[in-house]
């Protein structure tokens, strides 16, 4: 389904539903009003329901139009006694969740975010999951453009909930298969490296190092939809030492996990979107999540949660697409948000 048919439905759907509640006031209003002789106008009632549509419609057309273009960069220092003096200034890009089909209105948008990244110059990219929201033929047109993300030790990535097909309506497809095609997609037609509950050493010419482990999507949340837990922490960090930074893709793993289970400095997620929603500085991902976008830290440990580039509904309202710059300070410190 294009992205202009999901948004066009998901205003249908929501229409319905605001001038419904309205209605459905009015109506009880009238029957008590009837048992206890009281006329309830049906004027105010019908008033609200055209004041409800036309907001809904506004910020959805503003969400749809323009608030899903804002790519915003992020820079973020994150200092620690750990990281090696040779990684000092190291430069990691971190994004997530781009949820490729939400782009196939406009591609050539798309391409603005990828020269977003690349303004960087990073030294690293790290793709936090979910590359497609269905199936791999999302990402396909992308390919191209995707292969234009430039960084000197190229570009680490997992999989998120949506990387395995969980959400399809195609009950005859092979989801083992099409993960693996999704895998295959990644690692040697774009040349990134997935990390499948697996770790990737980045050495510099000193010989010092840092680790990167990636793990399948790992859930230890109840998030009122569908979601699937194939993260294996212990077999990815096997054999692992000194300074690490995990790339997991739900942010429940953090505390559930990462931090009671081990030391592991640094933890890169996505997933959240924080609900693509923030009005007022209120966004309805806490009603899912603990942690919903931004720093988080619980005594040496850090977790930092990106926004993500794409959408699941293809609007942004406040919540605008983000690319995080995270700089290593190898002096002792704490993560400290630039902004």
């Amino acid at each position: 389904m294009k992205a202009t048919q999901i948004m066009l439905c998901f205003c249908l759907v929501g229409t319905i539903m605001l001038a419904l509640v309205p209605h459905i006031l009015w109506f009880l209003g009238w029957s008590i009003g009837k048992i206890v002789d009281l006329h309830i106008p049906y004027r105010l009632f019908g008033g609200l329901a055209i004041i409800l549509v036309v907001l809904f419609w506004s910020l959805m057309a503003y969400g749809y139009f323009v608030g899903r273009w804002k790519v915003e960069s992020i820079e973020v220092e994150y200092a620690h006694k750990d990281i090696p003096q040779a990684f000092n200034g190291f430069k990691i890009v971190h994004i997530s969740d781009l949820h490729l089909s939400t782009f196939d209105d406009s591609p050539e948008k798309f391409k603005k975010f990828i020269d977003e990244i690349n303004s960087h110059s990073p030294d690293l990219i790290c793709f936090t999951g979910d590359m497609v929201t269905i199936g791999r033929s999302e990402a396909e047109p992308y390919a191209d453009i995707l292969k234009t993300m430039n960084a000197k030790y190229g570009v680490l990535s997992v999989l998120g909930n949506h990387d395995f097909m969980i959400y399809g309506f195609d009950r005859n497809l092979d989801k083992n298969k099409a993960v693996e095609d999704l895998v295959d997609f990644q690692n040697n037609i774009l040349g990134w490296t997935l990390l499948r509950n697996e770790n990737r050493v980045i050495e510099a010419e000193d010989g010092s190092k840092i680790t990167f482990i990636g793990v399948d999507n790992a859930n230890f949340s109840q998030q009122g939809f569908p979601t699937i837990h194939q993260g294996d922490l212990k077999r990815a960090m096997d054999g692992t030492d000194g300074f690490r930074i995990l790339l997991s893709h739900d942010p429940s793993h953090w505390k559930a996990e990462v931090v009671p289970d081990t030391d592991i400095p640094l933890t890169l997620s996505g997933h959240t979107h924080n609900a693509q929603i923030r009005i007022f500085g209120w966004t309805p991902a806490t009603f899912s999540f603990k942690e919903v976008a931004g720093r988080y830290d619980c005594g040496e440990q850090t977790l930092y949660i990106n926004v993500g580039l794409g959408c699941t509904a293809p609007f942004r309202i406040g919540v605008n697409p983000e690319v995080t710059v995270i700089t290593l300070n190898s002096q002792a410190g704490i993560l400290a948000d630039s902004l």
